[in-house]
């Protein structure tokens, strides 16, 4: 059960991420047999439209991909079923080229990277999987024509460039990218997008009855990190409600704030409420200008 709640986490990630930067297509259908891709995306078309800031994420996504996650290490069964949509989705292109009586281009088709938390030395040679010079450890290209990558999550280096990699990892590797992303400003928008994704997680998992080990460690260093997400949300919206009344109240008295009165309002709020608020009803404009200014 939690394997699917996991899987399920990896799938809302990155289409989260992804979806400001082109056309994200979650669970997608393929022909033959039932079987759905857990993420196609496929960029916007203008050049450099996605940021730095996602490292090997944004790097990898360049082109049309298909990101197949696992919680789990991918077993050879799963990589070759992840290989066979690949080649449905191809066919699938190249009929509608066809039906068009236009050609393919090679930037038109789509890469498959295969995110699993660990891989073998058995495994990637069975599939002919090798380092590519350019590209960091832990990825491992197969043969040219079958545009095809196995990301090894817990074999890429701990920095920066990797950490919306390592969020979909599992163990420690995730425990700490779950650290770095903590560390993050504020005001960084896959932070507080990531933030989000791993508390509904939390929650998920939360009412699960068969957590393992790793599910509760994980619960365990998620409670207090979303605490203190609450409590900070809780703050602003107390900061925002007073700021509200300072507002209301000066235009109730004086009419539109012009520039003398905004410039008192920050002023006006390092004061509790009980005080700021019979000054503001009491004082008259030039006072009150006279004082916070």
């Amino acid at each position: 059960m939690t394997r699917f709640i996991h899987d399920q986490f990896a799938k809302d990630y990155l289409e989260q991420l992804l979806t400001p930067y082109g056309e994200v297509q979650a669970a997608r259908r393929v022909a033959g047999e039932v079987r759905e891709i857990d993420v196609y995306f496929i960029p916007k078309p203008q050049p450099n439209n996605i940021p730095e800031t996602l490292g090997l994420l944004g790097q990898l996504v360049t082109t049309p991909s298909l990101l197949e996650p696992f919680r789990k290490a991918a077993s050879a069964t799963e990589i070759c079923d992840c290989l066979l949509k690949l080649l449905e989705v191809r066919g699938d292109l190249q009929r509608q080229a066809n039906r068009n009586k236009t050609r393919i281009l090679e930037s038109d088709l789509p890469k498959l990277w295969i995110l699993t938390p660990t891989a073998s030395a058995q495994l990637l040679s069975g599939f002919g999987a090798n380092p590519k010079v350019g590209y960091l450890p832990g990825i491992y290209f197969m043969p040219e024509y079958l545009r095809t990558a196995i990301v090894a999550i817990h074999q890429l280096p701990s920095i920066s460039k990797t950490l919306w990699l390592r969020i979909i990892g599992r163990g420690n590797v995730q425990k700490q990218a779950i650290d770095e992303l903590e560390a993050l400003t504020p005001d960084n928008a896959f932070r507080k997008a990531a933030l989000e994704l791993l508390y509904n997680l939390q929650q998920n998992l939360q009412v699960t009855q068969n957590q393992d080990e790793e599910d509760r460690e994980l619960l365990m260093r998620l409670a207090p990190l979303y605490q203190q997400d609450r409590e900070q949300a809780k703050q602003q919206g107390i900061q925002q409600g007073e700021r509200l009344v300072v507002e209301n109240l000066l235009k109730v008295r004086f009419g539109e704030i012009d520039n003398e009165l905004q410039a008192i309002i920050e002023p006006l709020l390092t004061l509790p409420p009980e005080e700021f608020t019979p000054l503001l009803l009491q004082l008259s404009r030039e006072e009150l200008i006279d004082r916070f200014s």
